[in-house]
């Protein structure tokens, strides 16, 4: 093993976990340097859906020092509202990823609140490699999160806690 630390993050659940909740944006670029700097994150994994409207954002993750993985998104229409909404779910590509770079990474940071990733989370638990779940809004996560959790909290951590250093100003 090389003693590396890798970041998973849920590009579309910590931008509006703390953008609706919160009122306030996170800096990309204030995200990577903090992972680098409090977890020492060697390669941070940025997944977002694939949309024609995130283009210039995918360059300025690529240009923060990201791995940017994308994921097609599809356009459907909402049967009980009638609007057209576009969804791009990097959920499995997030586990895949991980699970493909495993053996590079002795610890993980997963950046998320989403419970779709609880399994996973649970596997590196069992197997050493869980440093840290960084959660968006710790108002409003899923509760499989808290069956992780030690007594003592250790691998739970908010982002919406640290806007001081994380707001895009």
């Amino acid at each position: 093993m090389t003693g590396k630390t890798y970041a998973f993050i849920d590009g579309v659940n910590v931008y509006l976990s703390v953008k609706i909740y919160h009122k306030w944006k996170v800096s990309t670029k204030k995200l990577r340097v903090y992972l680098k700097d409090k977890y020492n994150v060697s390669a941070a994994f940025y997944f977002i859906s694939d949309d024609a409207r995130y283009r210039s954002l995918v360059v300025r993750l690529q240009q923060e020092g990201y791995i940017v993985v994308t994921r097609p998104s599809i356009t459907y229409r909402d049967h009980a509202t009638g609007k057209q909404l576009s969804k791009g779910n990097v959920d499995a590509d997030l586990v895949l990823r991980a699970m493909i770079e495993y053996d590079n990474y002795d610890d993980a940071v997963l950046v998320s609140g989403d419970g779709d990733f609880f399994g996973l989370i649970q596997h590196w638990k069992e197997n050493g490699k869980l440093k840290q779940i960084l959660i968006p809004n710790s108002k409003q996560y899923s509760c499989l999160y808290d069956l992780v959790n030690d007594s003592n909290k250790k691998y739970l951590s908010f982002i919406d806690q640290k806007r001081n250093k994380l707001e895009m100003r």
